[in-house]
């Protein structure tokens, strides 16, 4: 079993607000906008004056599109190009995916296993190997692997509990949703010059 370096993995978490901000962020940044609303002008029919302007003692209108009457059209709604993503600096990030980290080796959740070997793509080999690492697949497994090759994608592709990354695409929600997160020796170095570094360079 590798150590784990203290300047990732053992760091003093003493607010979650930075982590809050980061997942806030993941989430933000993976929405997209669909939902559309249609505007008055853009709703069929209502072209015709629905009665005539003076005389009946109703309301003045001039079309049934009016957002105030049903089926017409909606003010203020969404127009298919509401940008919801939220910009975080990579300091921040970082530090942020250190604290998450720091928080599940606390409780014991991180594993380091030498190699995760996959010969002939099967899912009972992933799951032979997962489990000499004493991770079952009905936990919520994260596996940090160097490279996604075929062989290991096609063994894990049929366990939902199982997501594979590389190093530098962990995240602070896929780490924090995690009941285990497992990481391999040779992904190691990578996470340490991509998180500490970079930084101090």
């Amino acid at each position: 079993m590798a150590t784990l370096d203290k300047d990732i993995f053992s760091l003093k978490v003493e607010n979650h607000e930075l982590l809050k901000t980061a997942y806030d962020a993941y989430l933000a940044n993976s929405r997209s906008s669909h939902a559309k609303t249609l505007k008055r002008g853009e709703v069929r029919g209502g072209g015709k004056k629905p009665w005539k302007q003076k005389g009946t003692g109703r309301a003045r209108f001039g079309s049934t599109r009016n957002p105030i009457w049903r089926h017409g059209g909606v003010a203020f709604g969404r127009t298919g190009e509401e940008n919801f993503t939220k910009k975080l600096s990579k300091t921040s990030k970082h530090v942020a995916i250190r604290q998450a980290l720091s928080l599940q080796n606390a409780d014991k959740n991180i594993i380091t296993i030498a190699d995760f070997r996959i010969k002939d793509g099967k899912t009972k080999e992933a799951i032979k190997n997962l489990e000499s690492a004493k991770v079952t697949t009905k936990e919520k497994v994260l596996l940090v692997l160097p490279e996604k090759d075929e062989l290991t994608l096609r063994a894990v592709n049929n366990l939902n509990n199982v997501k594979v990354v590389r190093p530098t695409y962990l995240n602070v929600f896929d780490i924090l949703n995690a009941d285990k997160i497992v990481i391999s020796e040779k992904a190691m170095p990578t996470i340490k010059d991509w998180l500490i570094g970079k930084e101090e360079a």
